[in-house]
């Protein structure tokens, strides 16, 4: 579905990404990891176009991203949930989750019911600020907002960070329900260990801002974990 290819980018003088390869599978959920500051959250700001790419290739389903402006990707079927969330904090529930419509077809600009199946708390507080709500609860209004915009990827940004426990397990199991039951292709960039072993099927590893390995998740074993992941 999403294959980027010998991807190169700079912050102004600084080399941050070189010859970077990531093979996002229809269907599969794939886990990219690597310790703070190694190029995770860049990679995923140039899927989005929000990061000029020097050189490489990007493309979905066939179609070249590089080409396609900030505005457009999300109408290629990209849903992103940012590292913070993000969340309008002054816009009600209701609003956070009506910005994503416009992306839909004209003949069903109403916010799906499945997502208020997932996130029962968000029917129940659509009124509410989004500002108001607690970290966990920001968070799933953030998954719900990219959900609404119909996406075949969703990509996540670290969203088990900050969130207690419990809601870390109920956003797991969404994952895996989205994946494993909806046939929603997932990327997912993810700190914690036993979360990415739970929802992933696949895992690219970066370091300084370069591919060290990848493959199918129970092939992470406990040597890249020390050599790659261990603080």
């Amino acid at each position: 579905m999403l294959k980027i290819e010998g991807l190169n980018q700079f912050y102004g003088q600084s080399h941050t990404l070189w010859d970077v390869d990531l093979h996002v599978q229809e269907g599969q959920c794939t886990v990219l990891m690597g310790r703070n500051g190694v190029g995770k959250t860049t990679l995923l700001q140039c899927i989005m176009g929000h990061q000029a790419v020097k050189s490489g290739s990007m493309m979905l389903d066939g179609a070249d991203l590089l080409k396609a402006s900030v505005e457009q990707r999300p109408r290629m079927g990209i849903g992103y949930v940012p590292q913070g969330r993000q969340i309008f904090p002054l816009l009600s529930v209701e609003e956070n989750l009506q910005i994503g419509l416009p992306v839909r077809a004209r003949n069903d600009r109403k916010i799906p019911d499945y997502i208020f199946d997932l996130f029962p708390v968000l029917a129940e507080m659509m009124h509410r600020r989004g500002g108001d709500l607690s970290g966990g609860q920001q968070q799933q209004l953030a998954i719900g907002r990219a959900l609404v915009v119909n996406p075949k990827l969703l990509i996540l940004d670290e969203p088990t960070e900050g969130i207690q426990p419990n809601v870390v397990t109920e956003i797991g199991d969404i994952i895996c329900k989205l994946n494993r039951e909806m046939g929603l292709t997932v990327l997912l960039v993810e700190q914690k260990l036993p979360f990415a072993r739970k929802v992933g099927d696949h895992f690219c590893l970066l370091d300084r801002g370069r591919n060290v390995a990848g493959g199918e998740i129970a092939t992470l074993d406990d040597e890249l974990v020390k050599k790659y992941l261990t603080v």
